[in-house]
């Protein structure tokens, strides 16, 4: 790796300054194009469109300006210069599962480490041992530079891991943290070498990848802002056009100007500038349910707005069109009454699906229910359906902490109390349901008509695959052996193989037998 650092950062350099998200748009084919029209000015009773200006090519299509921030026609697709799934959910919209094919048969081809994974951390001045993954802890995986495909991720031994994905050996020397690694990270979208994540140990940080073993550039701790809750970062970063939009546990949002480059000897550098600090909190939610308003779901962005919940159940839109000015206005607020860390998902037409924690009981709870889907741009009620997921007995939790996934005219959720649910986009019917086993904390996955999730996490932990021929109806296609422990991450599937850690402190990878 040192004899190709100045050759990596040229290559790199030059994919950065052609720009991941303009590659995303070719790949998507709205910007190889001839015609430009210009912005459409809109009235309430007349709409005026400014003529086209046309080249003397022969072939002409007509280019819709491009969102810089989560543009809708990247829903459901990879972004970004980089081959890999480099995100928690694969794109800013949260919908971008993998790249098949998916395995027809798998088999633990190799676990990691050798020995379990394991850490101590303090919650409320009590110490315990946490071992393997866990929620949120999805792993990134990517083609890098040298044709090595590497799996990247944190873990509860205060560690962030880089493993050979052919292999499963070390590819570079673990970066140690002082606590926990809860989230997951993300790897830069737009072939920098850099890898985002936050600690337990209160900080968010900026690793570069072009030095050999990881080397830290740039962290910022959660006490630069007077908290309300805690100074974890479970939250995925999202980086986009040179930002990163991040929540905090200690409830506020972030956005940071990254101003990435490279030095003299074509080593990748950074110097992140805030833009904005948001609280995620109001005087009144704090009245109502105390301090508890941390940001533990991973943003999503779509057509220049960003998106998030809190504890409390505020759900929030901002318009971050002029967030390199320190601008970024909310333009959009609703309430659905608990805590809500399962990640928001957005679909093509900007509608917002939401999985809600049900703790609280509240009247507010009942009303909403605890999957719902949000309409952010209405001017009536925005909540356009709602699904209620009461709890498997008396004295436990109901609710989702999983994030949806979107199918053909469907929405996937696993349930805490133990099933996974198809419910129609359009309606709010559930048409479909399968018993997953208490406490499904792992977000399902489609990838090439095939849904996957994590199951039985009381007995063991285990993947199952659903075909998708008819959407609403899946059929069970494959179930893996247990593993030693609950699922409760997110898988990653990359081109036949399936990455996944484990509460039993081990990842695994699954591939053909």
């Amino acid at each position: 790796m040192k004899g190709a650092k100045p050759l990596l950062g040229v290559a790199l350099f030059a994919v950065a300054v052609l720009g991941g998200w303009w590659l995303a748009r070719v790949a998507v084919g709205v910007e190889v194009t001839t015609t430009v029209v210009a912005a459409v000015t809109t009235t309430s009773t007349t709409t005026t469109t400014a003529p086209a200006t046309t080249s003397t090519s022969t072939t002409t299509t007509t280019t819709v300006p491009f969102a810089r921030f989560g543009d809708a026609r990247t829903v459901g697709r990879q972004v970004g210069s980089v081959d890999g799934l480099t995100m928690f959910r694969g794109n800013p919209s949260r919908t971008f599962y993998g790249e098949g094919p998916v395995p027809a048969d798998p088999v633990v081809l190799w676990q990691y480490p050798d020995s379990a994974m394991c850490g101590r951390s303090t919650v409320a001045g009590v110490s315990d041992l946490w071992c393997g993954t866990g929620w949120t802890g999805q792993p990134v995986v990517w083609t890098r530079p040298d044709g090595i495909t590497e799996v990247i991720i944190g873990a509860y031994d205060h560690a962030v891991h880089f493993i050979n994905a052919d292999t499963g050996e070390d590819t570079r020397t673990p970066f140690k943290t002082g606590d926990l690694v809860k989230g997951s990270g993300s790897l830069d979208p737009d072939g920098y070498p850099l890898y985002y994540f936050g600690s337990r140990d209160n900080n968010l940080r900026i690793l570069a990848l072009d030095r050999g073993d990881p080397v830290e550039l740039w962290s910022v701790n959660a006490n630069v802002v007077n908290g309300m809750w805690n100074n974890d970062w479970d939250s995925d970063p999202v980086i986009i056009d040179d930002v990163m939009f991040e929540g905090g546990e200690n409830s506020y949002f972030f956005a940071f100007k990254l101003n990435r480059n490279y030095d003299a000897d074509g080593h990748v550098t950074v110097d992140p500038q805030p833009l904005v600090e948001i609280p995620a909190f109001t005087d009144e939610l704090v009245r109502s349910f105390g301090r508890a308003q941390s940001i533990e779901m991973s943003v999503a962005v779509y057509e220049n707005r960003v998106y998030w919940a809190n504890s409390a159940g505020r759900v929030v839109g901002i318009d971050v069109s002029q967030i390199d000015e320190g601008i970024a206005p909310i333009v959009f607020e609703y309430w659905d009454g608990d805590d809500t860390d399962a990640t928001i998902t957005i679909d093509s037409e900007g509608m917002l699906y939401i999985g809600i924690e049900l703790e609280k009981f509240n009247a507010r709870s009942k009303e909403v229910g605890q999957i719902i889907k949000l309409d952010p741009y209405t001017d009536g009620d925005p909540r356009v359906w709602g699904v209620a997921v009461p709890p498997a007995s008396s004295g436990d939790d109901g609710g989702v902490w999983a994030t949806p996934a979107l199918g053909d005219g469907v929405v996937y959720v696993a349930t805490h109390p133990g099933n996974l649910l198809a419910i129609d986009t359009e309606t709010g019917e559930v048409t479909w349901s399968d018993e997953i086993g208490w406490h499904a904390w792992s977000s399902p996955v489609v990838v090439d008509n095939t849904l996957i999730q994590s199951v039985d996490c009381g007995v063991g932990g285990a993947l199952r695959a659903y075909d998708l021929t008819d959407p609403r109806q899946p059929q069970e296609i494959w179930q893996t052996d247990a593993v030693g422990g609950c699922i409760e991450s997110t898988p990653a599937v990359w081109k036949g193989r399936i990455y996944v850690g484990s509460r039993d402190g081990y990842v695994y990878a699954f591939g053909e037998r």
